[in-house]
């Protein structure tokens, strides 16, 4: 039986060493990624370290934390033989200007940056 969920294939969730080279690109410790997501930071660590696994809900959360500090999942391509990644959307500078503009002039809303 095959899977009609979008989601399903578009996104699957984030493995400890996507966690580690996401948080390295955007340059931002544990403890930053706990402030934003509401995860502890170390369990964030312990994940890291795989030491600890996160269900499927923090999981998701540390994921759009992640893409929201700039980091940019990729999937694998068999076809290509290339394998998951990650990679830097925009600097971690970027991130900053983008966050001031959204506190600007009342409250932001969905965008596709």
């Amino acid at each position: 039986m095959t899977s009609t969920d979008p989601q399903a294939t578009a996104s699957p969730l984030i493995t400890a060493d996507l966690a580690r080279a996401g948080r390295a690109l955007a340059q931002v410790s544990a403890a930053v990624i706990a402030a934003r997501t509401g995860l502890e930071a170390e369990d964030v660590r312990a994940f890291e370290r795989g030491v600890q696994d996160l269900d499927e809900e923090r999981s998701r959360v540390l994921r759009a934390g992640l893409e929201q500090l700039g980091v940019e999942f990729l999937p694998a391509d068999d076809e290509a033989g290339v394998g998951y990644g990650v990679r830097q959307k925009f600097n971690p500078r970027t991130v900053k200007r983008i966050e001031n503009w959204e506190n600007e002039g009342g409250p932001a809303l969905e965008d596709d940056i």
